[in-house]
């Protein structure tokens, strides 16, 4: 991940003289997502980070399209995953097939593997993985989720704009920005997580970024975050905003409120 790159809202996809392409995405408003690469992994996917060598295959596959070269002092942050793939025979990463697999074990009882599948076919891979399971529980529902929005997502595709002006003119003490990330991360059950606060401080604590003690007490209970992690890196990507010592602080607040509610949860039993 870089600095802005370009000040417009699209993605471009890049063809590269090896015959891969990758993107250079708009991302978190003020910086630009660069990627991917394609490369077998052997070790545990908690070992798995981007090298110096992709680093820099990057950098230099975008720098061919880009006016200015893009260098790694442009580079504020990197990432890197496991994906598992379904072995299909094919001689590397990049050429292994990119569709789910589902293999049914009757040896005992029913047990569906799923092999490889993505987010962006995340509901198609479910029902077809409900449908392998169907026949073994005749009580089951025909398949109903492909037009059902997630939670917070009741509200029209075009209807952003207008919920996040909605979401300002119910707390005037937000900033554009402020109401955007949050319209963007919970829709419409935005204001829900803000709850009645007529100010920032009758949100709680401020940990930096926009992050509220409301709002990571809204992931604590509804989104199973445990740790500072938990919020500014996979559930959000506010991180790239914060100090090491915010998150620090943040960290210790979610445990010392965890500890406070389970606290709460056992005392009543114990009486």
């Amino acid at each position: 991940m870089t600095k802005r790159l370009f000040d417009h809202d699209r993605c471009y996809f890049f063809q590269g003289s090896d015959g891969r392409i990758i993107f250079a995405i708009p991302y978190e408003q003020d910086f630009t997502l660069i990627g991917t690469t394609d490369k077998d992994h052997t070790g545990a996917p908690t070992e798995a980070h981007c090298t110096d060598e992709e680093r820099d295959y990057l950098l230099a596959f975008a720098s061919q399209y880009f006016a200015r070269p893009v260098t790694k002092d442009d580079v504020v942050w990197t990432y890197s995953g496991v994906r598992p793939l379904y072995n299909d025979g094919a001689k590397s990463a990049t050429a292994a097939t990119r569709d789910y697999v589902l293999s049914l074990d009757l040896t005992g009882a029913p047990l569906l593997n799923v092999f490889g599948g993505k987010i962006t076919t995340y509901r198609r891979l479910a029902e077809s993985a409900l449908a392998k399971l169907v026949p073994f529980f005749p009580q089951a529902r025909p398949a109903w989720t492909a037009r059902v929005p997630l939670p917070g997502g009741d509200f029209p595709h075009d209807g952003v704009a207008r919920l996040v002006a909605s979401l300002r003119a119910a707390h005037p003490f937000l900033t554009d920005y402020w109401a955007a990330r949050l319209v963007r991360a919970y829709g419409t059950e935005a204001a829900t997580v803000l709850g009645d606060a007529t100010t920032v401080a009758g949100l709680g604590q401020d940990f930096g970024a926009t992050l509220t003690e409301a709002e990571v007490r809204w992931l604590m209970a509804r989104e199973y975050a445990v740790s500072a992690a938990d919020v500014v890196w996979r559930r959000s990507k506010l991180g790239l905003r914060m100090t090491a010592d915010q998150i620090e602080r943040l960290d210790r607040f979610m445990a010392q409120a965890a500890g406070a509610d389970a606290a709460r949860a056992v005392s009543p039993a114990a009486e």
